[in-house]
């Protein structure tokens, strides 16, 4: 991708790094982990993880208490490969099912990966019963992908890498370098793209990320570019996205006419220099405002967490923040708690990173609760938009009162703005020099009024 379209492209989308990062607060989990692949908030409200040496664990989200489900004997760990991504069945319930994929040696002592699914015992908290999916895909000590998620009509879609052979992304033959989509007892759906194929999508390099939209009609990967262009991209049936022959955008002479002649699909973001990208998790909570409808992406290279914005329709990138960037080192994934909280994993004994005492490990990222007394949670303003950027308009009860004082505070309980309101509903401007969430407190008739506003600018 050229530097100076990369260029436009950021100021277009709004890159920044956020100080919307000091109204989150961490809290360590768990650690001593080795290199946790996959984090999933499980049907037991515990977190599932994946490390890449073999092990699944079940860690209670409260406590950190980690619980090994299963040691997998003949997953291999050769530099970048070993047990990767996992999901869990919608029927776990019922079933106890789970599915993950790892590399392995095959006959001939030729690194291969798997999918299998495995059973769960309620009773014991142990996994057994391996049942082989799809098996005998080429693997490396790179490249491999590996992401996995369950889509709403219960298929398995995962990803696979170009285990450093480029050739075969653009192979529809080949399981490498693609989007793959399967039943739930390994059989091929009979409205996959090409009959008898696992193939959904093809021309990938190694993507890491998967993540379906709220509704799941969209579903988003990430994939790590090789020294330019890490990209995002809507996956969509029987498409390509130009690997090698494309990287990132279709922006110059030696790609357009390919992304023309193979229908090749554009990212809705790309970043170079690269981040190296891993999982991501689509945020639709209210308990972080700020990035409800925003893509939350981990890098490993660049170290941070990233929410990219989307439209309203979820096709287009309106504006990228980076939040803890150098701050744990290297992310490798993130899962969401039905109430909102977010969990990410630290991966610093990765072999590239430089492990801390306690890594590697998993945090725990929540609002920083407010410090300002005498709210009352009953008494809520109206306020629109929300969010707002430049001003808003603020309607409350009826009073005597012609005109009501109001502050606005951070979440720290800190002042932006005091004032007063003539009308109802009354303009309010908002501060330029602050993004995150405010807290709007009005005092009259001996009541307390306040409601959150999210600051956009």
């Amino acid at each position: 991708m050229k530097t100076l379209v990369l260029i436009s492209t950021l100021l277009i989308i709004g890159l920044t790094t956020s100080n919307a990062q000091n109204n989150l607060k961490t809290r360590t989990v768990a650690t001593n982990l080795d290199t946790p692949w996959e984090i999933i908030w499980g049907p037991d409200n515990f977190i599932w993880v994946t490390e890449r040496m073999g092990k699944i664990s079940r860690i209670n989200p409260s406590t950190g208490a980690v619980s090994e489900v299963i040691q997998i004997a003949d997953a291999r760990e050769v530099g970048e490969g070993g047990l990767l991504g996992m999901a869990i069945d919608p029927d776990f319930s019922a079933n106890n099912f789970f599915y993950v994929g790892y590399n392995y040696y095959a006959s001939g002592n030729i690194y291969r990966e798997k999918i299998v699914r495995f059973t769960y015992n309620p009773a014991t908290g142990k996994a057994g019963s391996p049942i082989i999916l799809l098996d005998n895909i080429d693997a490396a000590s790179t490249h491999n992908g590996c992401r996995m998620v369950i889509s709403p009509d219960k298929k398995l879609i995962f990803t696979t890498g170009d285990a450093q052979v480029t050739s075969k992304s653009q192979d529809v033959k080949s399981l490498n370098g693609k989007t793959l989509r399967i039943n739930l007892d390994g059989t091929v759906p009979a409205d996959n793209p090409f009959p008898g194929s696992p193939v959904w999508s093809w021309g990938h390099r190694n993507p890491q990320g998967l993540a379906f939209s709220p509704d799941g009609k969209i579903l988003y990967s990430s994939e790590h570019g090789s020294n330019t262009n890490d990209e995002v991209n809507i996956i969509q049936k029987g498409r390509n996205y130009g690997w090698p022959q494309v990287q990132g955008f279709c922006d110059n002479s030696g790609e357009t006419a390919f992304c023309r002649d193979s229908n090749v699909v554009e990212p809705i973001q790309a970043w170079t220099p690269t981040l190296a990208v891993a999982g991501m998790v689509f945020y639709n909570s209210d308990l972080i405002p700020e990035w409800k409808n925003n893509l939350l992406v981990t890098s490993l290279k660049s170290s941070r967490l990233t929410a990219l914005q989307l439209n309203e329709s979820g096709t287009s990138v309106l504006k990228a923040t980076d939040y803890f960037t150098n701050v744990f080192g290297r992310l490798r994934d993130v899962c969401i708690s039905p109430d909102g909280k977010v969990y990410i994993a630290v991966s610093n004994r990765d072999g590239r990173g430089s492990p801390r005492t306690d890594d590697d490990k998993i945090v725990e990222l929540t609002p920083v609760s407010t410090n300002i007394s005498g709210i009352s949670k009953e008494n809520v303003l109206g306020i629109f938009p929300n969010p707002g950027k430049d001003f808003v308009y603020v309607s409350y009860p009826e009073s005597k009162k012609t005109e009501v004082n109001y502050s606005l505070f951070n979440v720290n309980g800190q002042i932006l703005k005091t004032g007063t309101l003539k009308l109802n509903p009354a303009k309010l401007s908002l501060p330029t020099d602050y993004e995150g969430v405010a807290i709007l407190k009005i005092v009259f008739d001996n009541q307390v009024f306040s409601e959150k506003i999210l600051i956009k600018n």
